[in-house]
């Protein structure tokens, strides 16, 4: 039950507003029967809360939490700048790789092309004097079968000291030396009692060696003598 003051002027509603700081409203039923205008209450108190909202978010700890995060991604922001700035470079660096690279294989086809045309260059400047020296010989009128020979005796010299030149040797071998599976390539065999069995019998091709590798094996006859048939007289006694 609601008590009436005596003194007229204390009959005035209590004022429902903050005092100093004090953001505590008294909406109790007790005090509803005292506000004259709520609606006008209500507004007033609307217009003081945002600034009160500022200050509250602005002494809010999130607020430490969004510089922190700000601060991080603007680092985060300059180290993605520097890693596209390296990227940048490296890239610009592999295109100048692949462009040297291809400049070398093309100078490299370049050089292998020119060895190869100078060394068959240098192989015909050697064989063409000695087609030189065959077209002289067929040419030439000999008195005798022993000059033609004593012809072509002089050309086949000079042809095997173009060779050497070249790095060209001839396999040196001859009826009787020993067969070697290594330099010697074995035709056929035949049976010579005057040689050792397993013995070179004829050479039909020579062999070359190219700076002292086998360039081509020489092929051979291969003697194989058979097995004697007398018997040891010591072997009836």
């Amino acid at each position: 039950m609601t008590q009436i003051n005596p003194n007229p002027s204390d009959n005035q509603p209590e004022d429902p507003r903050p005092q100093d700081g004090d953001m505590t409203v008294d909406l109790t039923l007790d005090g509803l029967e005292e506000v004259d205008d709520l609606q006008a209450l209500a507004d007033e108190i609307a217009d003081k809360s945002p600034e009160v909202m500022e200050e509250e978010v602005s002494n809010c700890p999130d607020s430490l939490l969004a510089k922190e995060f700000e601060r991080s991604l603007g680092e985060a922001q300059a180290r993605i700048q520097e890693l596209e700035k390296h990227g940048t470079e490296m890239t610009d660096k592999h295109h100048r790789l692949l462009a040297d690279f291809a400049n070398f294989r093309n100078r490299a086809s370049r050089d292998i092309q020119m060895a190869v045309d100078l060394a068959e260059k240098k192989l015909l400047l050697e064989v063409l004097p000695v087609l030189d020296s065959f077209e002289r010989c067929l040419s030439s009128q000999y008195q005798s079968i022993g000059d033609f020979h004593a012809g072509v005796s002089l050309i086949n010299k000079q042809f095997i000291d173009s060779l050497r030149r070249l790095g060209v040797e001839k396999v040196d071998l001859k009826p009787g030396d020993p067969f070697d599976a290594q330099n010697t390539e074995a035709l056929t065999t035949t049976c010579d009692p005057s040689l050792p069995d397993g013995s070179i019998a004829a050479v039909f091709e020579n062999g070359f060696l190219l700076r002292n590798s086998l360039l081509r094996p020489a092929r051979v006859v291969v003697n194989h003598a058979e097995p004697s048939h007398h018997e040891d007289p010591e072997s009836n006694s």
